[in-house]
């Protein structure tokens, strides 16, 4: 088994080693202090004006953030038992860095964007508003391939929704008034909030029993601080949402359907990773790995149904209303036959393959298939039985798609990163060792 690999536990040794480091401080002055660094590089070397706007906002909270830190910790010296210290402490802290590095300049940016600044959204903010009235006045997200090749040259791009149907949801509040708060990323922010907040009492539910030492819980929510950080005030995160934010809910419902996976909720599970799949396609190989999951539990159809039938259920209004808008916007374009083609390029493996060897895109789509054929062979040998098995597949799995996809963007590196991040938290407290892990450096015992 992977879990009892002496290499597999030196590993996790380390990492909850430097994880662990100064009660976690250590490794929150880590982030905080990088992200500052982040921000305002950002804020002076961006070429996109939204992401600028961003970066002068996140980086006096983040810095604001480092000084809190430097402050736990220079307690903690004095004082290791203070309550200013500890797991509450930081829980708050992570909070209000949230508040400044993204609900602030993202509330700041809607504000602007509402009185007029029409260089304080990116583009996916108006294609998913866009979307919210084509669906409210004609039944449909999707514009047909017609219509889009009518519009002038400069605007076609700007005519595709390459999200499901789901999505077009968050922009109806703005196809019904225009306001700040009608912006597309304010609704974007709540559903991810929403869905991180019911993940996160989801795994707090799963408390220790009476007889559990306290220290197995105390690593568990730790970890949780972790994952939850990684979702929220990580700068990728932080940012996408505050200019973009259409990837965000996607995620935090990936998150919550595993953390229903990891408490035994295998239906309500299912339900959290299809209304993902409903929202955007970046979800549906969260749905398989799920659905394999759950067939180890016996399962597997209370996951389907969920996991299968809302994103059909979200795709046949707008195949009946109009089949061939559907096909051109989810299907062709993001295949790259579209009208015209993604401004996704950023250099990745797969792009660089394709953008420089003859051949290109057929060697980088060879490579894309021989991973996921690789992920497939996994799933069928060694299906995952546990939440933190298919989260780390997950992870891994998005990984490697984005490394070889011929169009892609850096900010899909949002997955894969919040995903190995929350795989820890997902341990079960009754599995989680009272005690640091032993030593398994070579030539010492491994037995406890």
């Amino acid at each position: 088994m992977i879990a009892d690999d002496p290499t597999a536990r030196r590993r996790r040794w380390h990492w909850r080693t430097l994880d662990n480091a100064a009660g976690g401080l250590a490794l929150d002055l880590g982030l905080y202090a990088v992200s500052a660094t982040f921000a305002a590089i950002t804020a002076i070397t961006s070429t996109l004006l939204p992401h600028r706007a961003w970066g002068a906002v996140a980086a006096v909270g983040y810095l604001l953030a480092t000084l809190t830190v430097t402050a736990q910790l220079l307690l903690r010296r004095r004082s290791p038992t203070s309550r200013l210290t500890g797991l509450p402490a930081r829980w708050t802290v992570t909070g209000l860095a949230w508040a400044a590095t993204t609900l602030l300049p993202l509330a700041w940016q809607s504000i602007d964007r509402a009185g007029g600044r029409t260089d304080r959204a990116q583009e996916e903010v108006l294609v998913v508003e866009q979307a919210g009235n084509r669906l409210l006045e004609h039944g449909t997200p999707y514009l047909g391939p017609d219509a889009i090749a009518a519009l002038p040259p400069g605007e076609q791009l700007m005519g595709y929704t390459p999200y499901q149907p789901g999505m077009a949801m968050f922009g109806l509040p703005r196809a019904l008034l225009d306001t700040w708060w009608t912006d597309s990323r304010v609704w974007f922010a709540i559903g991810t909030a929403l869905a991180l907040a019911l993940a996160v009492a989801a795994l707090r539910g799963t408390r220790a029993t009476a007889g559990q030492p306290t220290a197995a819980t105390h690593q568990r929510d730790a970890a949780l601080l972790r994952g939850v950080q990684a979702a929220t005030v990580l700068p990728i995160c932080a940012l996408t949402l505050a200019t973009g934010g259409d990837d965000l809910p996607v995620l935090a419902l990936c998150l919550l359907a595993l953390a229903f996976a990891a408490t035994d909720r295998p239906g309500r599970a299912g339900l959290a990773v299809g209304l993902a799949g409903a929202l955007k396609l970046f979800a549906w190989p969260v749905a398989l790995v799920l659905i394999i999951w759950g067939l180890t539990h016996r399962a597997g159809t209370r996951v389907a149904a969920g996991a299968i039938g809302l994103p059909v259920a979200a795709l046949l209004p707008a195949l009946l209303v109009d089949r061939d808008a559907l096909t051109e916007n989810v299907l062709r374009f993001p295949l790259g036959h579209g009208l015209v083609t993604s401004p996704a390029q950023s250099p990745f493996p797969g792009y660089l393959i394709a953008s420089t060897l003859p051949a290109g895109r057929l060697i980088a789509a060879a490579l894309l298939v021989a991973a996921g054929l690789a992920i497939a062979v996994r799933l069928a040998r060694r299906p995952p039985r546990t939440a933190v098995a298919a989260t780390l597949i997950c992870g891994y799995g998005l990984l490697a798609a984005i490394a070889l996809m011929p169009s892609t963007r850096f900010g899909y590196l949002l997955y894969p990163l919040a995903l190995l991040t929350w795989a820890p938290a997902l341990h079960r407290p009754a599995h989680t060792p009272a005690t640091p892990l032993p030593d398994v450096r070579p030539g010492r015992s491994t037995s406890a």
